[in-house]
C-alpha cells in the first residue's frame, strides 16, 4: 500500500512541479485555496488550471494562490459571488451560509458512503446545488473528496446510539451537529478545534470526530484511542468559479474548462483516499483500536429530530433531501 501510495503522491507532485511551482503559465485567472501546497485539494487545482492551459493554448491559465493568502473562507466566497477571485475550492459546509442547497450535505448521514457521495455528486443532486450556487453567482464545477467525518473518545468503542450516552463531544459550531450530538444522547461541546487535543487530555470533552488525516496529524489519537467509523458526516469540496468568469469563456472553453475541473477532481479523490490510508495505518500502529459501525440504521434514525429541524427552517430543501435519502 505505501509503495502505490507514493505513486501517487510523486505523480502529483510531478503535475505541481510542471505546472505550478515553475511560474510559467500566464496568471490570468486567479485561485484561492484554503490548504498548503502539499495537500490533496492543492495538486487537484493545479493539475486543473495546467490541463485548461494546456487544452486552450494559454488562453485561459491562471496561478492557484494556497494557504488562504488571499483571505478567510467566508471573504473568499463573497470575492468569487462579486467577480474579485476567479476560482477556488470551498467546503460546502461553509457554502451554506451563502447557498440553501449546499447546507443539505451538512445533515447528518444524508450520504450512505463515500462511493455514494461520489455518484450523487457527479450527478443530479451536484447539478441541483450548481443551480443553486449560481443564483448567488458562482458556478460548481466539480466535488472534491473531504472524506467521512466518524467519532473518536478515551472511553469506549462506538458501535451503537447508546454507547454515545453521557459523552461529552466536541462538535463544529452548528446547529446541525449540536442536535446530531443531543439526538444520540450525548452532550454536545463546541470549542475551536486547536483546543481538542488538551480538552481530550484533561477530561473537559471525552472525545470529538473528524475524518482519518485530522485524527491522526493533530496527535489526537494519543489522547482519544478508540476510533469509530460511523462516517456520519460526509461534506465534500466544490471546486468553484465565478459565474462571471465562467460567463465570459465561449463555449469551447467551458466545455474544456469542464473537463479540465472534472478530471482533476478524479486526481484529488486518488490523492485524498491514499491519504486517509496512510493515517489510519499510523493510527493503527500507534495503538488504536478502529472499529467499523456496519449497520447505521440506528443511528440514522436518531437524527429524525435534526432533519425535521432543518426542514421546518428549509422546506424548500424538502425535494432536494428526499432524492439523496432515496438514492441506493
Amino acid at each position: 500500500m505505501t509503495t502505490s501510495i507514493n505513486k501517487i503522491w510523486a505523480g502529483a507532485v510531478g503535475v505541481a512541479m510542471a505546472f505550478g511551482a515553475t511560474g510559467t503559465m500566464a496568471k490570468d485567472l486567479r485561485g484561492w485555496n484554503i490548504h498548503v501546497e502539499d495537500y490533496p485539494v492543492s495538486y487537484g487545482m493545479e493539475a486543473f488550471i495546467a490541463e485548461v492551459s494546456e487544452a486552450t493554448a494559454g488562453e485561459v491559465s491562471g496561478k492557484v494562490y494556497h494557504g488562504g493568502v488571499l483571505g478567510s473562507q467566508p471573504d473568499a466566497i463573497e470575492q468569487l459571488r462579486l467577480g474579485a477571485l476567479d476560482f477556488g475550492v470551498f467546503s460546502l459546509g461553509p457554502m451554506g451560509q451563502a447557498v440553501p442547497e449546499a447546507n443539505v450535505v451538512s445533515l447528518p448521514f444524508i450520504f450512505k458512503s463515500i462511493p455514494q457521495m461520489y455518484e450523487l455528486m457527479d450527478g443530479a443532486v451536484g447539478d441541483a446545488i450548481d443551480a443553486g450556487m449560481q443564483k448567488k453567482g458562482i458556478k460548481a464545477l466539480a466535488f472534491y473528496d473531504a472524506g467521512a467525518r466518524s467519532f473518536y473518545n478515551s472511553i469506549q468503542p462506538v458501535n451503537v446510539p447508546a454507547d454515545v450516552e453521557g459523552m461529552k463531544v466536541r462538535v463544529m459550531n452548528n446547529d446541525l451537529f449540536v442536535g446530531m450530538i443531543e439526538s444520540l444522547g450525548g452532550n454536545a461541546t463546541p470549542m475551536a478545534f486547536a483546543e481538542v487535543y488538551q480538552s481530550i487530555k484533561t477530561g473537559v470533552v471525552d472525545g470529538a470526530e473528524n475524518n482519518p488525516p485530522s485524527y491522526e496529524s493533530t496527535n489526537h489519537f494519543q489522547v482519544a484511542k478508540f476510533y469509530s467509523l460511523s462516517e456520519h458526516l460526509i461534506i465534500p469540496e466544490c471546486l468553484c468559479m465565478s459565474l462571471k468568469t465562467w460567463e465570459g469563456f465561449t463555449p469551447e472553453q467551458q466545455v474544456i474548462v469542464k473537463a479540465a475541473a472534472m478530471d482533476s477532481a478524479k486526481l484529488q479523490r486518488e490523492l485524498w483516499q491514499a491519504r486517509e490510508a496512510a493515517s489510519m495505518e499510523k493510527v493503527v500502529a500507534g495503538g488504536v483500536l478502529v472499529n467499523t459501525i456496519e449497520d447505521k440504521a440506528a443511528f440514522q434514525a436518531a437524527m429524525a429530530p435534526v432533519y425535521d429541524q432543518y426542514l421546518a427552517a428549509s422546506p424548500d430543501m424538502a425535494g432536494l433531501v428526499e432524492m439523496i435519502q432515496a438514492a441506493d
